[in-house]
């Protein structure tokens, strides 16, 4: 698993204004939080922990965050906000102080593993539907990801939580649900022609309308009256 290190510095200031002058000057507002102690407010170099969060999966990764040059404590990331006009850029993060003796409910990431045995000769498709499982686990057994092998999965087959086992911890989320399922390749569609189409593409050549039958020549117009 990842090792995270965070350096935060407390602060006295909150709100909307004070948070958007720490923003403009490379700070990041923060909260920390947990086991009875009151939520402590922080900032962090917004640089640093971009460069922190590269290529982890956040919210299932332990990171040792060091207050005021305090000793580190463990924590998780519960939530990490961003503004979408910004490209992404992080306004705000909350950590989630955890004990290595206490287990903690995550959700994990599932990495499809392999190409299913149906898209490989058969050319079907893999639908991933569920992307994380919630896993109950000790701090120090969390896996930051679940590898699930899918080489064996033939078309109309799926894998389902219940054929899932992550070692040292107890899987929360409900053993029925499929995670994925090798699905048939999708046939194009042919539009058959209509039964009663002119087999010529000449435009149809309106004619008038004959008279009765049994009558003879053209059907005469109607007497005007007088």
């Amino acid at each position: 698993m990842a090792q995270v290190s965070l350096e935060a510095q407390p602060r006295t200031q909150t709100g909307k204004g004070a948070a958007r002058s720490m923003r403009r000057a490379g700070q990041i507002p923060a909260v920390i939080y947990g086991h009875g102690r009151e939520p402590e407010a922080l900032s962090m170099d917004s640089a640093a922990l971009s460069r922190a969060l590269i290529g982890i999966s956040a919210a299932s990764t332990l990171v040792d965050v060091s207050v005021g040059g305090k000793a580190p404590v463990k924590a998780l990331i519960r939530e990490i906000q961003r503004d979408m006009i910004q490209h992404g850029a992080i306004i705000h993060i909350d950590l989630y102080e955890v004990r290595a003796d206490e287990k903690i409910t995550v959700k994990v990431p599932v990495h499809l593993v392999g190409t299913p045995d149906g898209v490989r000769n058969f050319g079907g498709v893999l639908d991933h539907v569920l992307r994380d499982l919630e896993i109950l686990v000790l701090p120090g057994d969390l896996p930051s990801h679940i590898d699930l092998d899918v080489t064996s999965l033939v078309i109309g087959h799926s894998l389902y939580v219940r054929d899932v086992t992550v070692a040292k911890a107890q899987i929360m989320t409900d053993a029925n649900l499929p995670i994925c399922t090798v699905v048939a390749p999708r046939a194009e569609e042919v539009v058959a022609p209509a039964a009663d189409a002119p087999a010529s593409t000449e435009p149809e050549l309106i004619r008038k309308a004959k008279a009765e039958e049994g009558e003879e020549g053209d059907a005469k117009p109607e007497a005007k009256k007088g």
